[in-house]
């Protein structure tokens, strides 16, 4: 019929789109009839009336439960009812549909008219979600909600509640459950007026809701002035226009209202007109639209009176970077609501979500550089991601590792018992922004990259890298060492993007020196000279002359152990203690670049041009000067030390010294670092760090333990 006249009217398509729930009650009764069931089916359009007020169904429960009554007559009582849900009947006896899920409104409906002990809602998962897990793949199934918990989850978009479902369930306090028809044995979530267990954290769940726009009505003119938001709401009242967040300034120099980006332009339009005269004479200086927006709303009973969830909330959302636009909370405190970008949203879901401990905290991670030190800083995370996991709620993934040949990505995370072959089978061309690109993502609300080269092209980059809330954690000593305004806006640059610079193993590989010489700092200690055996390589060369044997006979035996770089020049030239030398002194403040260090190294001119082949053939030639050197110290009762040396009231430099043999640099061993911070607390005796300063052990557990401490940073367990 309607084929033929081409015309549909309400009535006509209420009646149509519910015949599929008469057919498939009468399938399911027959169903349960052929397996012996003592059961029956009831068309609700018989039993179920509704008055319509404005297009919305006003159900009649005294009516309803009247015919219900009648209808059950009829029947003879069986065991199982089946009765049509979505349709009813209006005062006229015409078809009239419940609107989007109005089976579960139907059920609730029911439930209350039959006075239910429980009512369940069948979805198609494990029950409602601590927050959407399209955003937050580590979302949980809630056990327990109050209604008004789960009122506050629905309006603001949780998927698988609807406030219509709850509402008569809710007049009755009959405990509603939500389950899953593909995992019947799930006990689901369970909503109750009451809730009996106490929640493991104040807030139960996050929800959301995009496509939101903001109104904001500004101006010096609506200050003390009555009737301004009497004005504004009842404009948009009268338009169609629903609010869904207020937010007001307590001067009343502003009111934000957040409502549907599609009535946006159809809302500023009216607001101009309701308020054309003030807006002419000054009094609101602006109408603005912003666009784009999505709201997010954390929900719990037990936030109310709990100190610190809202600091919490907000500082999760501010170290993952996102900017919030507004935020409002009601008195009950059971919802704190915020208006972020949608581009944002699942960053700040993803943030939220891990902060306060309904899941992991997740931080993507990119290592360049997967040589011994970067290798080695893999093989301990592939041994402690579990624990870490389960022990501190930390979830660490390594998304992307990379040399400077070629990348290795994973969408979700490598696998570390065997990146190596992965990494040699992969095709993809290092590119350090594509690298960047991959590990970045919305998905993860955190993002590191370990720079394990000694690169300075890489180190040069790190600005970029921060400006865009990239972390960073690195051994390569190029990064703090830059130019000193490189440096600064670096640091500057890291600040404004609440991206995290870390660079403790820069000096004395996993040693707390940098640490500790912030926290004199930060407490108010004046540093009057920092003196230190700042190179293991150096400290190994030196542990082992005595003159018994040729130093060039040590330099080569060290060369063929590992302990110093593949050009043993690039150690014996005291330019890696200048670079240590430089990133301690900037600590305390000192403007000095790698050039204004005083260093005198242990290559002689003649062989600082040659192969290495030819310098380590021709440095036994000048063995004599060095033996000349350990002969007088002898003499004197003193050992030789290379050392770093930064006076704030002079000049910083690196050169061998010779020190007396109850001097604290005279005990250390082998590969050791040693610093003696003198300051005006530790005048009289300097502060002594001490222990092993080189080794990929000991620098790959520097750099874990700065990535433990970024995760503590960004609000971590």
């Amino acid at each position: 019929g309607i084929s033929v006249i081409k015309e549909c009217s309400p009535k006509t398509e209420a009646l149509i789109s519910g015949i599929g729930e008469i057919w498939t009650a009468q399938i399911v009764n027959a169903q349960l009839k052929a397996v012996g069931e003592n059961s029956a089916w009831i068309d609700a359009r018989e039993t179920l009336l509704v008055k319509e007020i404005e297009s919305t169904p006003s159900i009649q429960y005294q009516e309803s439960k009247e015919l219900l009554a009648l209808a059950l007559e009829k029947t003879g009582h069986p065991d199982i009812i089946i009765i049509t849900g979505f349709i009813a009947k209006n005062e006229q006896g015409v078809t009239v549909t419940l609107g989007r899920n109005g089976s579960d409104f139907s059920a609730s409906i029911f439930g209350n008219i039959l006075n239910a002990e429980r009512i369940n809602i069948w979805t198609d998962v494990d029950g409602v979600l601590s927050a959407n897990p399209n955003q937050v793949p580590e979302a949980e199934v809630i056990p327990v909600l109050s209604y008004k918990e789960a009122t506050e989850m629905a309006y603001f978009g949780a998927n698988v509640l609807h406030l219509s479902a709850m509402t008569p369930a809710l007049s009755k306090n009959i405990p509603l459950y939500v389950k899953n028809t593909f995992n019947p044995t799930c006990p689901g979530t369970k909503i109750t007026a009451n809730p009996e267990a106490r929640p493991k954290t104040p807030v139960k769940g996050f929800t959301s809701i995009s496509n939101i726009a903001i109104l904001n009505l500004e101006g010096s003119g609506m200050l003390g002035v009555p009737g301004i938001s009497a004005t504004l709401f009842d404009s948009l009242h009268r338009a169609g226009i629903s609010v869904i967040l207020i937010s007001q300034a307590s001067s009343e120099h502003s009111i934000c209202v957040a409502i549907q980006e599609e009535q946006a332009e159809k809302a500023k339009e009216i607001i101009d007109q309701a308020f054309y005269r003030e807006i002419s004479q000054g009094k609101i200086q602006k109408v603005d639209i912003i666009k784009g927006l999505s709201i997010m709303a954390a929900v719990g009973d037990d936030m109310a009176g709990k100190i610190g969830v809202s600091a919490k909330l907000f500082s999760a959302i501010s170290k993952a970077g996102v900017n919030i636009h507004a935020m409002a909370q009601g008195s009950s405190e059971r919802n704190i609501s915020i208006i972020v970008k949608t581009k944002d949203i699942t960053k700040a879901l993803q943030a939220a979500h891990s902060s306060l401990y309904l899941s992991h905290q997740t931080i993507s991670v990119g290592l360049i550089g997967p040589g011994v030190v970067g290798g080695t800083l893999l093989r301990q995370l592939s041994a402690e991601l579990e624990n870490l996991k389960n022990d501190a709620n930390l979830d660490l993934r390594v998304r992307g590792i990379a040399n400077s040949k070629k990348m290795l990505l994973d969408d979700k995370k490598i696998d570390l018992n065997n990146w190596q072959q992965k990494l040699s089978e992969a095709t993809q061309e290092m590119d350090l922004k594509d690298f960047i690109k991959h590990i970045k993502t919305d998905s993860i609300p955190h993002t590191v990259l370990i720079d394990c080269t000694s690169s300075a092209s890489l180190a040069e980059k790190y600005i970029d890298m921060a400006k865009e809330g990239v972390h960073i954690i690195t051994p390569n000593k190029k990064g703090g060492t830059l130019p000193y305004n490189d440096y600064l806006n670096l640091k500057q640059e890291a600040k404004k993007a609440h991206s995290h610079f870390l660079y403790e193993t820069t000096v004395g590989a996993g040693l707390p020196i940098i640490g500790t010489l912030k926290d004199l700092i930060q407490t108010g200690d004046k540093v009057i000279e920092i003196e230190g055996v700042l190179s293991g390589t150096l400290a190994y060369l030196f542990y082992h002359f005595d003159g018994k044997t040729p130093f060039s006979a040590i330099v080569r035996q060290a060369k063929e152990q590992g302990f110093t770089e593949p050009d043993p020049r690039d150690d014996l030239s005291g330019m890696d203690i200048v670079r240590k030398v430089v990133i301690l002194a900037r600590e305390i403040g000192i403007q000095l670049e790698v050039e204004d260090v005083k260093v005198k190294g242990l290559v002689p001119d003649a062989l600082i041009d040659v192969s290495i082949d030819e310098f380590l053939n021709k440095l036994p030639e000048y063995d004599s000067e060095f033996y000349s050197l350990i002969e007088k110290a002898k003499e004197n009762d003193q050992i030789l030390r290379f050392v770093g040396i930064i006076s704030p009231s002079g000049e910083s430099r690196v050169e061998l010294r010779t020190y007396d043999k109850t001097h604290p640099f005279s005990r250390i061993k082998a590969t050791d670092n040693i610093v003696a911070f003198r300051t005006k607390r530790y005048d009289d005796q300097p502060l002594i760090i001490q222990g092993p300063g080189a080794g990929p052990d000991v620098t790959a557990a520097g750099v874990f333990a700065d990535l433990l401490r970024l995760s503590s940073n960004l609000g971590g367990q």
